[in-house]
């Protein structure tokens, strides 16, 4: 006992007498400071700074940990959730991009950037229709943002709305002069209308701003060499690809929406003795490659 006695003696004497043990069986919690919900989010803030700085230079990796750590910092704020959504969409993640910029939406319904990532997650998703709305949602805030209006050409061209296409990206392209892809898609819708002699002046036109191109030189060599100016067309076409010899594979072509009469006219260029070797150098699948004979436009 004389062990107890003196126990008690020493908290008195530290002047915590009053503190209450716990009850048998209750457990102890630890100290919680008491949080500041300001600081907190400043915090979410500076770190979600770091974030999109870092997928500047697509350090992807390093950004994300930091962005969904502020969105449990800064819950509240639509930024947050926004450069963690377009993480998401940089990586291909597009599911993951579009529940986070959903939940970005929520916050600010009227944001013209987020309507902006979402339609372009849903058009890579490959569901146009949604895409079509969030861009022309994007519009109706922005009118004059070249990106979106591109963007939606884009979704236009997908669901065969092509005059709308074609208005969209000549939109864009009166707003930013050197937006030459907006230029060389106005040339891919009409080639796809037909009208393959408008196609050839667009191309030639995106020449004339950006000569560096691969795309609109390729093009232009498949509508050449169509038209039956064949050594014309072949010159221009081995200079497209010595440009970018991507340029060289179908499927590549098709994810840039080159559409199915062109797609035709490019297997019977490619095909061309004169062609062969390079695009045989350019792809790296099999099924990509034009094989002797195969003139019917058929994959």
């Amino acid at each position: 006992m004389p062990k107890l006695n003196w126990f008690i003696s020493l908290i008195t004497c530290a002047g915590i007498s009053s503190i209450s043990l716990p009850v048998r069986g209750q457990a102890v919690l630890p100290y919680i400071p008491k949080l500041d919900s300001e600081k907190l989010e400043l915090q979410g803030l500076q770190l979600i700074q770091e974030a999109a700085q870092l997928s500047r230079f697509q350090q992807y990796d390093l950004a994300l940990p930091r962005a969904q750590l502020a969105t449990q910092l800064a819950p509240g704020n639509y930024n947050v959730w926004y450069v963690v959504g377009s993480i998401y969409l940089q990586q291909q993640k597009v599911d993951e991009s579009i529940k986070v910029l959903k939940k970005a939406e929520s916050l600010a319904p009227d944001q013209e950037a987020i309507l902006f990532e979402l339609g372009s997650a849903y058009f890579q998703k490959g569901d146009y229709q949604l895409a079509k709305e969030k861009l022309e949602a994007t519009l109706e805030i922005a009118d004059d943002a070249p990106d979106a209006l591109f963007t939606l050409g884009n979704t236009y061209f997908k669901l065969s709305e092509l005059d709308k296409a074609i208005e969209s990206y000549e939109k864009a392209y009166a707003i930013e002069k050197e937006f030459w892809p907006a230029l060389n898609n106005v040339g891919l819708v009409e080639y796809e209308q037909g009208d393959r002699q408008e196609a050839m002046k667009s191309w030639q036109a995106v020449i004339k701003v950006d000569g560096k191109q691969a795309e609109p030189q390729l093009a232009l060599a498949v509508a050449l060499f169509t038209e039956g100016q064949v050594a014309k067309g072949i010159e221009l076409g081995k200079a497209a690809l010595k440009l970018d010899n991507n340029y060289g594979k179908i499927k590549f072509l098709e994810d840039n929406l080159w559409g199915k009469r062109l797609i035709e006219d490019t297997r019977k260029f490619f095909n061309d003795p004169q062609m062969k070797e390079l695009v045989s150098n350019a792809s790296e699948d099999k099924d990509d490659q034009v094989s002797p004979g195969n003139e019917s436009g058929l994959p």
